[in-house]
Parts: C-alpha cells; structure tokens; sequence
C-alpha cells in the first residue's frame, strides 16, 4: 500500500511518486494506483480504491475519507461479483474492522452506486445523496419491465438507427439497471448545492453540477485543497452529456457548459479527485478544454448539418472513433444532445419526417 505524508495542508506527495503531466494538468502521483483489494493514502485521512468495471472506462474510483468512528465512502463500483469481491478484501485487509459511517453517492449511474445499498445494508450506514440523483437510481430500480419502452424506440427511430439495431436493442432487453445496482435504502439523506459535510471534523462544502446527470455532488475540502469530482471534472476524457427520452426537450449541454462556469470559480490549485482517470492539479485547464470541445463541435456540427442529417449522421463530427453497437445508447444521446444546444441557440431547426428527424442549420 502506497502513502503519502500526513499534512493537515494541502497533499504533498511522498518523493518516491514521480510527477507526470499532460496537456497542462500535473499527475502529482505519476501514474501509480491502489492494486486490487488494497488502498492508497493521497492525503491525511483520504484513501483511494480503484475497481473495475466492465466497458471502455475499465475502472472507477470510490473515495474513503477518515470519519470519527469509521470511514464515509464516497461511490462504490457496479455491482458486479468482481467489485464484491474486491471490497471483502478492502474490508478483510487493509481496512479490517473499520466500518463505513455514511455511504456518499455523488450520482446515480450505476459504476458510481452499484453497491451502496448493499455497503448500507451491511454497515447500518445512511445513504446521503442529493435528491435529483436518489429519485432518478430509485425510478430506475423500480422500473421492471422487460419490454423496450414505445417512447424509446420512437426515440431510437427519430435518431436514425437502421431496423436492425432497433431490433437488437431490443433483444437485450429494458430494464438492464436494476440488475447491476443493488437495491437503495427507502430512506436517504439529502444534500443539496452549498451545504456543508463534516466528516472526521473537517468541512467538505457541496458543489452541485448537471449536464451528465440531473444533481451530481462534487465535494469540496478548502483548507485541505482536495475536490472529489466525480465524473464532473474527468482528466483525460469529456463525460457524457446525454438527451434522454425522460425529458427529450431538456438542454442537458447547456446545464453542462453552466456547470463548469461554476467550477471554473474554484481555486485552480486543488488536487482533483475523478471518477476515472487519475488525481490530477490544473481544474482551470481542464474546465477550459472541456468546454473549448463542445463548443468546437457546436461549431463543425451546424457547418455539417447545413444540408439536413439525422443524429447518427453526426456521429464522424463529434466522435474520434467508430461507435460499436455497445456505444450506440451514449452515442446517440451525446449527438442528440449537441443538436438539440443548435436548436436552444436557435443555429438549427428539426423537421420530423415519417417518424424522423432531421436537423438542418439556420
């Protein structure tokens, strides 16, 4: 197990990490990551696991921060046999016979809360969340059909996708989330944007972003200089920003660039703590790309659509790679989202046809 000095400051690194850094952030840890079933100190009381989860992504991070009697954990991985499995080891090695205190979603998708109702089950430990979050993983979690919504074919169908994709989709069924997210106590904590957490007798203030969810909770530790983001400030990737068939007329890229406008008031010097991807230092650098991206692809997607494209024509504009049928999901709610900020903005109009839609510049 890798530490790092215990300072009521900032973090400062142990000397055996060598720093690295990458298109202006700093990695102050070099690279290196808690092996399975073990954790890492990157400041005095925060410890680090890194689960797998399957998919692109491979991993997520979940945070332990030292509490009066325990530890609060912050995320958990998707539950999987793999990430039960990885937790027992936690909780039988390196952390034995410490228990969880509260159990701290930052939001609803399920590599982020997959086992927290089993880690509160087994703990006695509160759920704290903010509602948008909570509502949205319950709804989710209650929804037992088996059959693929009408809603969502229309959707699927207005994006473009051909006969066999739909039918496929289909063949794998709905309701997919229930299966990975263990179910959540009835009761929670709220949190809300601008409170204030005390855990271990520091104060951890609540910085509330949306865009890739409705409610996402980042934590903030200013005397110590730490913020856990999440996935709302990811190093070297853009989180999703999808348009959901939930709210098909919502601006989920706008709430997205306000999001980081928000953050961008923060100190520039704290040790950002992802989701995925590695702790890093330059939160100003990495706002400013992600929101330098999107509103590039804005730009080449209304040149793109000046003669008329549905959102899976869109797809060569806004994505470096191709989109496999596991990627189609996020990568027609990304598409639907950019296209749906031109209309906002009033750069692009929708015309419906035959069920449909095809999006044309102004």
């Amino acid at each position: 197990m890798s530490t790092a000095p215990q300072s009521d400051a900032a973090f400062v690194p142990d000397e055996s990490f060598v720093p690295t850094s990458h298109k202006g952030l700093t990695y102050p840890f070099g690279g290196a990551e808690p092996a399975d079933g073990e954790v890492m100190t990157v400041a005095k009381g925060v410890r680090w696991v890194r689960l797998k989860v399957p998919g692109p992504l491979k991993h997520v991070n979940c945070w332990l921060l030292d509490d009066q009697d325990g530890v609060a954990l912050i995320d958990t991985g998707m539950n999987t046999t793999e990430a039960r499995a990885a937790w027992k080891a936690v909780f039988k090695g390196p952390l034995a016979g410490v228990r969880v205190t509260q159990m701290i979603g930052t939001h609803f998708h399920p590599d982020h809360i997959g086992l927290a109702g089993w880690m509160c089950d087994h703990h006695a430990a509160p759920l704290v969340m903010t509602r948008g979050e909570w509502l949205t993983a319950q709804m989710l979690v209650a929804d037992a059909r088996d059959a693929v919504p009408a809603e969502v074919t229309a959707m699927r169908v207005g994006a473009g996708w051909s006969e066999e994709q739909i039918v496929h989709a289909a063949e794998r069924g709905w309701a997919g989330f229930r299966r990975i997210v263990t179910p959540l106590p009835l009761s929670f904590t709220r949190i809300k944007d601008g409170d204030t957490l005390t855990i271990g007798g520091q104060a951890w203030h609540v910085v509330v972003g949306s865009g890739h969810s409705p409610e996402h909770a980042c934590l903030l530790n200013e005397a110590t200089g730490l913020l856990i983001a999440g996935d709302q400030v990811l190093p070297r990737i853009s989180p999703n920003v999808s348009l959901g068939v939930t709210e098909p007329n919502a601006d989920p890229l706008g709430e997205w660039f306000a999001s980081i406008a928000k953050l961008r008031t923060l100190r520039d010097d704290l040790l950002v703590l992802p989701g995925h991807g590695d702790p890093f230092t330059g939160l100003h650098a990495r706002l400013d790309a992600m929101d330098r991206e999107h509103h590039e692809r804005l730009d080449e997607l209304e040149v793109f659509i000046a003669e008329p494209r549905r959102a899976v024509d869109c797809f060569g504009r806004l994505f470096r790679r191709a989109i496999g049928p596991d990627m189609l999901g996020m990568a027609t709610g990304e598409a639907l989202a950019h296209l749906r900020r031109l209309e906002i903005e009033g750069r692009a109009v929708k015309d419906v046809i035959d069920g449909v839609w095809w999006y044309r510049a102004v």
